[in-house]
């Protein structure tokens, strides 16, 4: 794959996620609770959460515009994704009432920083 292929795709990529960090976490937690909200009811940690990564979509909506002017905050994403999927495959083995998130967010964590991290073109680092 060229470079001009990965940044075509990985502009389509940042859309989707930011898409989804922006408007689509908050449905997953209400039709999908077991694999998505770590708490029952609207919790200050939903809340927070929610908030953190709505403002990550926002982020990488603007990203997506030029990839390579965001390098750190795409890497920031890969590596915080890994990090937090990591965290929360932990958390979902040690206590057997989280065992969901290992089939909702822990994998689509993982799913988003394998994408980006392979879209990214060779050679290039966080600025």
């Amino acid at each position: 794959m060229t470079d001009i292929d990965r940044i075509k795709y990985l502009r389509f990529a940042l859309l989707l996620v930011g898409l989804v960090c922006l408007i689509g976490f908050y449905p997953l937690t209400i039709v999908w609770p077991s694999g998505w909200a770590w708490h029952t009811g609207q919790s200050e940690y939903l809340q927070m959460i929610l908030a953190i990564y709505a403002t990550l979509g926002v982020f990488l909506l603007l990203a997506s515009r030029d990839p390579l002017a965001h390098s750190s905050l795409i890497w920031f994403t890969v590596w915080s994704s890994v990090v937090h999927g990591a965290v929360m495959a932990v958390q979902a083995v040690t206590y057997p009432q989280h065992m969901g998130h290992l089939w909702g967010d822990v994998p689509a964590l993982f799913v988003v920083a394998g994408v980006l991290a392979f879209l990214m073109p060779r050679g290039s680092t966080p600025v």
